[in-house]
């Protein structure tokens, strides 16, 4: 499982980090964001791609499980 942490980072940031992770081909991304616009964006682009999308809230920061 890939992880990545777009923590810090505003809209289209961590949607382009997940897009660039993404070209890998894995099966499974993990992605740590810290605000509600960036959860929604990486999800919508995610399950755009074929992704199932699980999200854990963690105090402030919202985990995202992305798998085929």
């Amino acid at each position: 499982m890939k992880q990545l942490d777009a923590r810090g980072l505003s809209c289209p940031e961590p949607v382009l980090l997940i897009r660039q992770a993404m070209q890998s081909g894995d099966a499974c991304y993990e992605m740590v964001v810290d605000n509600h616009a960036a959860r929604e964006n990486v999800t919508r682009y995610a399950e755009h791609q074929g992704y199932a999308v699980t999200v854990r809230q963690e105090g402030s920061d919202y985990t995202l499980t992305m798998s085929k």
